[in-house]
């Protein structure tokens, strides 16, 4: 008997692989995500654990904290963590709490040479060591010393970066980012991004929910009917399948088609020593769970989302440069944002336009389009992957050569 489509899905559902049947089979016979992924606060609520309390969540670019003693505050899952480089050029994150009586340590970005708490002004490095506790120490000779400051320094979570992002995981037992990025780091040596710099920054607020976000950007079936300028510049026949292993989707546009009056991708000098075919790719990515990266000859949009609440969502925007950019043309730097800040506020209508629907009880999911939506499905079933607990899985990837000719989206 098939259930009815106003059941009600429990928090205790949501860890259960049946509940995700259809999403689980095949792509061509697969529906998409239960509507509740999208629009339950249990879900939601269960997912900031799941998700983003195991996976290596994008937080910041490594330029922030280029300097020791730079020290920015984020929020992973619910939890308020400070990051910062030491003396020795080492960088650290820790979890933003006093090990006295609990105060958050830092209440923003700042630049520091050692972390005060602004309680009762316990003292720790920059490396995370117990440096002082005020006044503690004389009480503590009188009726017997049980301080060891060597235990009690801050604690850790672990941090690793990839070219210019900076990436947390909450999880000590997690896999390694080297394992979690799969080929990526190999698809993109070429670029060199550890070396590339901010530009431009802009913010969104999104009433929609994180995963429709990521969504809407790994496929571009939605182009011609969201997007008439950017389908000017990137054209339907230009994008192709690039996947390998590692918790991320890709795809590419060959060749980078050239500006119209709408605007477009060029107008600033491309990276020296691309190849030649990075020089003619644009080139997209969705980075599991929360980054949208847009790879292009001579500059690099990012995405950064952090979600909020069930239905809305923080979504941070980069422009980058590469790094024999020397002086750019600003007016040409505000032209490729511009252009980039029109493509996104179309992408932010429809989301939003998603998420209203999706508040419609009946709506159980859909079909996907086995030649464009293919990396939807794979996100989903990452998405899936975790919310059951299978930590240790990395998804698979196609055995195609990047540098070969094309092969078309399938």
């Amino acid at each position: 008997m098939t259930p009815s489509p106003f059941s009600k899905l429990s928090r205790d559902d949501y860890t259960h692989e049946s509940t995700y049947a259809q999403t689980r089979r095949s792509l061509h016979q697969a529906t998409s995500l239960i509507a509740d992924a999208y629009r339950s606060p249990d879900f939601y609520t269960l997912e900031q654990e799941q998700v983003f309390g195991s996976s290596w969540v994008a937080v910041g670019y490594v330029e922030q904290i280029a300097e020791p003693g730079q020290a920015i505050v984020v929020e992973v899952a619910g939890q308020s963590v400070v990051i910062t480089r030491d003396a020795d050029n080492r960088i650290h994150a820790f979890y933003n709490v006093c090990r006295h009586r609990g105060a958050q340590l830092v209440a923003e970005d700042c630049q520091v040479k050692r972390f005060q708490c602004p309680y009762h002004g316990w003292q720790y490095s920059l490396a995370g060591d117990c440096l002082a506790t005020p006044m503690f120490g004389e009480c503590g000779e009188r009726i017997g010393s049980r301080l060891d400051r060597h235990a009690i320094g801050l604690l850790p979570v672990r941090i690793e970066t990839w070219g210019f992002l900076i990436l947390v995981n909450l999880d000590e037992n997690a896999m390694p980012l080297a394992d979690w990025l799969g080929d990526l780091p190999q698809r993109f040596a070429g670029y060199r991004l550890d070396q590339w710099r901010l530009a431009r920054q802009q913010h969104y607020d999104i009433h929609a929910n994180w995963k429709l976000i990521c969504e809407n950007f790994m496929e571009y079936y939605h182009l011609p009917w969201i997007h008439p300028e950017l389908l000017q510049v990137s054209r339907m026949d230009d994008h192709y399948r690039e996947q390998g292993p590692g918790f991320y989707t890709g795809m590419r546009t060959t060749p980078v088609s050239s500006n119209t009056d709408a605007g477009g991708w060029q107008g600033l000098p491309a990276m020296v020593g691309l190849s030649e075919f990075e020089a003619s790719s644009g080139r997209f990515i969705g980075l599991f769970p929360n980054i949208c990266l847009a790879v292009l000859p001579n500059h690099v949009f990012v995405l950064m989302l952090k979600p909020e609440r069930v239905d809305f969502t923080l979504e941070s925007a980069a422009l980058l440069l590469p790094p024999d950019t020397v002086a750019p043309d600003e007016s040409a730097v505000d032209d490729m944002m511009a252009f980039w800040n029109l493509v996104n506020q179309q992408d932010i209508h429809i989301v939003e336009t998603v998420q209203r629907g999706l508040n419609n009880r009946a709506y159980r999911g859909g079909y996907l389009s086995d030649q464009f939506e293919e990396p939807i499905h794979r996100f989903q079933n990452m998405v899936i992957d975790r919310m059951v607990g299978n930590w240790t899985i990395i998804p698979a990837g196609d055995p195609v050569n990047t540098e070969s000719p094309p092969q078309q989206a399938a």
